[in-house]
């Protein structure tokens, strides 16, 4: 998967521009708030259709404008492709893919795969089970997008269950007639996603723990296990079906907690991933170097499983995360970049090897090499 070149009209404080990418290491450079990271997010929107900056897409228009524009031009599967997106205030996205038209964001994710490495990230070890099925959930979709459509459907299915318990004490007839519907299609929703989570949770177990070990010289061994919606290391995520039931017995039981607590108690949506070092939780025990040293090992595993299930690496964005990290988690990253596309963001050119630097002044960008 390569980046060829974007173009971007009216995104952030961009008004126009047109930058053409390296197939290697790619470094913008500048001061803050020029623009960098305008770029990687527009770059990372065209992967998943939304910004990992802001909650709302009209947030990337710029200022005083009516419209954003962004067009990609990658290549991926051996051939040349492209990604064109329009956003509105006030209507929804247009998007094309290669200039056919698509209306639902799950045909778009997974086309253009990148792997996004922000500051925020090192903090996915210590931070609450909510960011860590996020992370789960973006590096899945991007790899399987029948997982997408199902998080959609079930978060879908969430919303109108918690409202129905909301309205119980009111209507407590409308709640026993038709919880038991919501249930089932929660439960029968729940247990495809525990499956893929679970699948993709053993996958990253194995390279973490090798990523791991090639950067700190340690003898501490990391370990990921899922935890999910049914308790207990012993469930078989793989039998589906018996997840499904499981997940509805649940349901089923809860109706009293649930309408005290005003909200579904069980499944999916509570699950984790826990990451252990040496059988310790690492959130709870390792030190905040052990913790940074794991989350980028968690990034990296995901790029190594995207290549291992689509047959080429993605693009590797990296947003300032070289000042957050030490000199030797620095190089160990920089050294396994090789053979891959990076596009990088600092505010000092030269403390890496790159292939292109492109200097970012007020949205404009210059190469200078």
């Amino acid at each position: 998967m390569l980046a060829k070149k974007i173009t971007l009209t009216d995104f952030r404080n961009i008004e126009a521009a047109a930058v053409e990418l390296s197939p290697g290491v790619n470094v913008l450079y500048g001061n803050n708030a020029e623009g960098k990271t305008n770029l990687l997010e527009a770059i990372y929107f065209a992967s998943l259709g939304k910004s990992f900056r802001a909650a709302h897409a009209q947030e990337v228009i710029r200022f005083g404008a009516e419209t954003a524009a962004l067009s990609l031009d990658f290549e991926g599967a051996a051939r040349a492709q492209n990604i064109t997106m329009r956003i509105f205030k006030n209507r929804a996205r247009a998007v094309e893919k290669n200039r056919v038209r698509i209306t639902r964001m799950s045909e778009l994710v997974g086309s253009f795969r990148a792997v996004l490495f922000c500051p925020e990230h090192l903090s996915l070890i210590k931070a609450g089970p909510a960011e860590r099925r996020q992370f789960l959930d973006i590096a899945i979709s991007a790899l399987e997008p029948p997982y997408l459509a199902a998080l959609q459907r079930y978060a879908q299915i969430l919303k109108q269950r918690n409202a129905l318990i909301r309205g119980a004490k009111d209507d407590p007839a409308l709640f026993e007639s038709t919880v038991d519907i919501w249930s089932r299609q929660l439960a029968h929703e729940g247990a495809y996603i525990a499956r893929s989570r679970m699948r993709y949770v053993k996958k990253a177990s194995v390279l973490v723990e090798n990523c791991f070990l090639e950067m700190t010289d340690e003898r501490e061994q990391p370990r990921l296990t899922y935890c999910g919606p049914c308790k207990g290391e012993e469930h078989d995520y793989e039998d589906v079906a018996a997840t499904e039931q499981e997940c509805y017995r649940q349901l089923s039981t809860a109706h009293e907690r649930e309408i005290g607590a005003g909200a579904t108690l069980y499944g999916v949506h509570k699950d984790d991933m826990d990451v252990l070092l040496n059988g310790r939780s690492a959130r709870l025990y390792a030190s905040q170097g052990q913790q940074r040293s794991l989350s980028l090992a968690l990034k990296l595993a995901e790029g190594e499983i995207c290549r291992d299930d689509c047959g080429e690496y993605p693009v590797f964005l990296f947003d300032d995360v070289l000042s957050e990290l030490d000199e030797g988690r620095r190089a160990y990253l920089l050294h396994r970049m090789g053979g891959k596309q990076v596009i990088l963001t600092t505010c000092e050119k030269g403390k890496e090897t790159a292939d292109r630097c492109i200097l970012v002044e007020n949205g404009r960008y210059t190469p200078t090499t």
